[in-house]
């Protein structure tokens, strides 16, 4: 059962997530804060030891939402390997207007500001880069293992790819305002998937 404390802190970022992804982890001050929560500074320091701290919370948080989502297109309900990295693709097609009402990709938007005066940030990041690569190459090496993929493929190589080229597509399309950009990115996706990985018995 949750505590009162363990409610306010995931009230405090619930109500901050968009604020530090479209203002910036760095950026967003303490008064930001409190003006979004409602809250007295008091009561954010009570919760947290301090607006670093805040931040971190709700980039894990931010992190998590689109990590669940992604994870989902990933999923057992589409059958074959094939099918998986497809909805993988139209999951950024679909949910590109929601991420950038929201500021954005936070793991780009957060990789952008963490540098050595954040490190704790950038660490997590990190993870979070090495996260998504794991699950995308986790996927081809079930396919190469079932012989949906070619074998001799380097799996972490493609996923490491597939993220490069979605992450551009975002940022190009989210600086200019026009999704062709991201588009561009994930069609390239699609016939990398078709025309290199997908393995067809001669």
């Amino acid at each position: 059962m949750s505590t009162k404390r363990e409610k306010t802190k995931q009230f405090i970022i619930e109500k901050t997530a968009s604020l530090f992804n479209t203002k910036g982890y760095t950026s967003t001050s303490l008064s930001d804060i409190t003006e979004v929560t409602g809250l007295t500074k008091g009561s954010i320091y009570g919760n947290f030891e301090n607006k670093d701290e805040v931040a971190l919370e709700v980039y894990k948080y931010n992190s998590g939402l689109l990590g669940k989502n992604m994870s989902r297109s990933l999923g057992e309900e589409y059958p074959t390997t094939i099918d998986k990295l497809n909805a993988f693709v139209n999951f950024y097609r679909k949910s590109w207007q929601s991420v950038f009402d929201t500021g954005g990709c936070p793991l780009m938007n957060a990789a952008t500001e963490a540098d050595d005066k954040f490190p704790i940030l950038k660490k997590q990041v990190t993870e979070s880069f090495e996260g998504w690569i794991k699950k995308i190459a986790e996927v081809i090496v079930q396919g190469q293992k079932n012989g949906e993929i070619h074998e001799e493929l380097n799996a972490i190589e493609f996923g490491s790819l597939f993220i490069m080229l979605v992450e551009g597509g975002i940022l190009l399309s989210k600086t200019t305002g026009d999704e062709k950009y991201l588009n561009l990115a994930l069609d390239r996706i699609l016939l990398i998937i078709d025309k290199e990985l997908k393995f067809l018995p001669s």
